[in-house]
């Protein structure tokens, strides 16, 4: 049995048009890699043209449907939205949107300029309102559908050295509250998911030490480390029919950390 056979199974996720955003590398890797398993038509936008053409590549004999890579600097508004109006007339209306995409750059709060600021803001939190709202409409005429917008548990510890970031996962949790009760009427559910300490290769990489790993550990309510297939297998559930009634909601997903 492989891992895709000990996990559920969505009929309401065959054949529908998913966009996932940030989807080249760690946590939109799997993302992209778990829909596309489910037989979803799936789009997914990075920066990173390498990673993201060989997971397109690697996904398309094991998928009912080849992953539709589109390289976009989500920071650019414009090119967001015209990557929205490319992905519906090649696949259909986008029914789910997972706003993916961020940057956990750690940076001192004496350094921070307004360029800096202004840019963090643009990475972490600016994308996912127009995302929302270029899809928004077709998503509606379609009869529906669900987003899921990524936050993280960081704002909720006493994390350091990442002011920026944990400003724009906060606000994410306030756009969410907001635009549920907005498109609720035209049948789109939005909720957030936050995830805790999850083992990407970025994360391994750059920050993931002997002593890092023990204090998340410690703190968790069960000792395994989490990997981005935990959080992908999630974000299917909220974006399957399974959880139409769910709305408005903060899904976090850290091992009891917090």
């Amino acid at each position: 049995m492989n891992e895709t056979e000990q996990y559920a199974s969505y009929p309401s996720l065959r054949d529908r048009v998913v966009l996932i955003t940030g989807g080249g590398s760690g946590i939109g890797a799997s993302l992209v890699e778990q829909f596309a398993l489910q037989g979803s038509r799936v789009a997914f936008l990075d920066i990173l043209s390498e990673c993201s053409t060989q997971l397109a590549e690697s996904l398309a004999p094991r998928a009912a449907h080849p992953p539709l890579f589109l390289h976009c600097d989500v920071t650019d508004v414009g090119a967001l939205k015209q990557a929205v109006t490319i992905v519906e007339q090649r696949l259909g209306a986008i029914r789910v949107l997972v706003n993916n995409a961020a940057c956990d750059e750690r940076h001192k709060s004496t350094e921070i300029t307004p360029e800096y600021w202004d840019n963090t803001m643009a990475v972490n939190l600016r994308h996912q309102f127009f995302a929302i709202q270029a899809v928004a409409p077709g998503m509606a005429g379609a009869g529906g559908g669900s987003v899921i917008n990524m936050s993280s548990i960081a704002w909720m510890l006493p994390t350091t050295n990442a002011v920026g970031y944990v400003t724009a996962k906060s606000a994410i949790i306030g756009m969410t509250r907001t635009l549920a009760h907005e498109l609720g009427p035209s049948g789109i559910r939005v909720n957030a998911v936050l995830p805790g300490a999850i083992m990407t290769e970025r994360q391994r990489d750059l920050w993931w030490t002997p002593e890092y790993e023990e204090k998340i550990l410690s703190s968790q309510c069960f000792r395994r480390v989490l990997v981005p297939h935990d959080v992908a297998r999630l974000v299917l559930f909220l974006a399957s029919e399974d959880s139409s009634a769910i709305t408005d909601q903060s899904h976090i997903i850290d091992a009891g950390w917090t």
